[in-house]
């Protein structure tokens, strides 16, 4: 049977774009965790937050993710702090094509320096939070990748295609 493939990383790396674009050429669906989960609650993301603290949202992001690996394959956007449940990276370990989306710092901050939906960026200083999660996620994400993506400078059909070869030899 196919699998599914998953992209992982930061906030701002790029994962419901390039999401998109692999889905649309692998002719598969695509699934954004942090889409299904503000859906189901019929509200967004830091209002979550604001009500279950981040481990009520993190708890649904571990019911989404395990709920999305056993359906149809498609291509799944994670939310950049997915890996930081033992759980999660358990289930994701188990894939064949796990990819990490890396972005620097400075990009990440470029691409959501507008976006009020990042509860964790909402504060006086939302640039040294990247890099104080970055210290502590990256080495997690390149725990359950098979393929690590630079995005900073590469056009998003570019990491398409490096993405797609990948997937080809590991589904």
């Amino acid at each position: 049977m196919m699998a599914s493939l998953i992209l992982v990383g930061p906030m701002g790396a790029g994962k419901t774009t390039i999401g998109r674009l692999l889905a649309q050429e692998l002719h598969l669906p695509f699934k954004d965790i942090d889409h299904i989960i503000s859906e189901r609650a019929g509200a967004d993301i830091p209002w979550i937050f604001q009500i279950e603290g981040e481990e009520g949202f993190r708890k649904r992001e571990n019911q989404v993710l395990a709920e999305v690996l056993t359906d149809v394959p498609a291509v799944i956007a994670t939310g950049g702090g997915i890996i930081m449940k033992e759980e999660n990276r358990a289930l994701l370990k188990e894939q064949p094509c796990v990819v990490f989306l890396n972005a620097s710092v400075e990009q990440q901050f470029f691409r959501t320096a507008k976006d009020k939906n990042r509860p964790l960026l909402q504060n006086a200083d939302p640039k040294a939070v990247l890099v104080e999660l970055m210290k502590i996620r990256e080495p997690l994400y390149r725990e359950v990748a098979g393929l690590v993506v630079d995005t900073d400078h590469s056009r998003p059909r570019l990491v398409v295609n490096a993405i797609i070869a990948y997937w080809k030899k590991h589904r």
